[in-house]
């Protein structure tokens, strides 16, 4: 299990040195996307080998049957490399269809150490890191996902727990604007944008305090992570 950098960048600079090593010598790699793992493992050292490796994409599009069909090249006796679109395979990544196959064959599952960008804006929050849930992605439509902004509200200040949330870069703003229109002045907000990158941008205060000096996130990588009192 690959990690990737959570944006454009050299990789070297977040991710350790057993990672390169594992690189050098996989040469079978299930992927989130093609293109883009291509273009990873070209910074990453393998810069005119491309060519060589085998790709296969598991990505939203990829059925049930033909995740699971992947077990084949385990079954085979290959070292698959699973590298997701950024950050850590299988987390909020469809990528754990693949290792829970391998769990069921009893093949080695071998994670390597990457960055997070959940837990990553979790440690730069400054909120509660002793209970937190991850919640994944917010229902689409406005009046549903304002309610369970609502929901996660009421048990986050019900159990003191730290609730993380993503979306998908071209609703970041609507989020943020439902946060701010539907949750509680007192809740701690932290909006967490490109972390690793140059350009991070990452400040947690009040719903309130965001209400009075708004922000355009616009269409960046972000995690959102919110506490209620």
């Amino acid at each position: 299990m690959i990690p990737s950098p959570l944006g454009e960048g050299d990789p070297h600079e977040v991710l350790p040195g057993a990672v390169f090593a594992c690189i050098r010598d996989i040469r079978t790699y299930v992927v989130e996307e093609i293109r883009t793992a291509r273009r990873f493992l070209s910074a990453a050292g393998l810069k005119g080998n491309i060519d060589s490796l085998t790709f296969y994409e598991l990505n939203e599009h990829t059925s049930a049957e033909d995740a699971a069909g992947y077990v084949r090249l385990l079954e085979e006796g290959l070292d698959v490399g699973l590298i997701s679109e950024a950050g850590l395979p299988a987390v909020a990544d469809p990528g754990s269809i693949l290792v829970a196959e391998a769990h069921r064959h009893d093949v080695e599952v071998i994670p390597l150490v990457g960055p997070s960008s959940l837990m990553m804006a979790l440690m730069s929050s400054g909120l509660n890191g002793q209970s937190f849930a991850f919640t994944g992605y917010l229902p689409v439509k406005a009046a549903e996902r304002r309610a369970r902004l609502q929901e996660l509200e009421r048990i986050s200040r019900r159990l003191n727990q730290t609730q993380i949330i993503i979306e998908t870069p071209y609703r970041n703003d609507s989020l943020m604007s439902d946060m701010t229109e539907t949750l509680d002045g007192g809740t701690r907000l932290c909006v967490a944008a490109d972390i690793t990158q140059p350009d991070a941008y990452i400040r947690a205060k009040t719903v309130g305090e965001w209400r009075r000096n708004p922000v355009t996130i616009g269409k960046r990588p972000c995690v959102f992570v919110m506490l209620a009192r």
